[in-house]
């Protein structure tokens, strides 16, 4: 199976990035929603991009619509809804599909490297989150009940695991 830098997306502007930008990051991927009740997950996402950013952390937001109708603003109304509420500076993307046969191929790779529970391949809901290494595998795959602040312990070990040792 490939790597992340093969994939490309939109950003919330509307500009194109390919994914190889963030070759030799630790990636959180998260699908986000505005009106959830995990909604305020944000937060936590932004406490651990600025925690760690500086190591090698990337958070990577990319909106999803597709679970409740809970995401249905334009990017724009998304990114100033992010910023005002919960003063996000992470990277946040133009609203994508998870499942389906319309998945953003980015995703459709993340269900691949890292099916859920019995295997299951779908997205149960928003804010499920995956973390991938600095060679861009996908080496976790957390539930939306999962609060970031709990996802620390694996960002440390992959942070880490790149530092070379002297």
């Amino acid at each position: 199976m490939g790597t992340l830098s093969e994939f490309t997306a939109l950003d919330i502007h509307g500009i194109q990035h390919s994914l190889s930008e963030y070759e030799g990051r630790v990636l959180l991927i998260v699908n986000v929603a505005s009106r959830c009740g995990f909604t305020p997950q944000y937060a936590g996402l932004e406490a651990l991009w600025r925690q760690y950013r500086e190591q090698g952390l990337v958070v990577l937001g990319f909106p999803c619509n597709q679970f409740g109708s809970q995401e249905p603003d334009d990017e724009a109304a998304i990114g100033a809804f992010c910023s005002s509420t919960y003063d996000v500076t992470f990277p946040l993307f133009a609203k994508v599909k998870v499942n389906g046969d319309s998945a953003h191929p980015l995703w459709q790779h993340l269900k691949k490297s890292a099916p859920g529970i019995l295997g299951s391949e779908a997205i149960k809901w928003n804010f499920t989150k995956f973390l991938v290494d600095g060679k861009g595998q996908v080496v976790g795959r957390y539930a939306s009940t999962t609060k970031p602040a709990e996802l620390s312990d694996d960002i440390e070990r992959l942070l880490q695991s790149m530092t070379p040792s002297t």
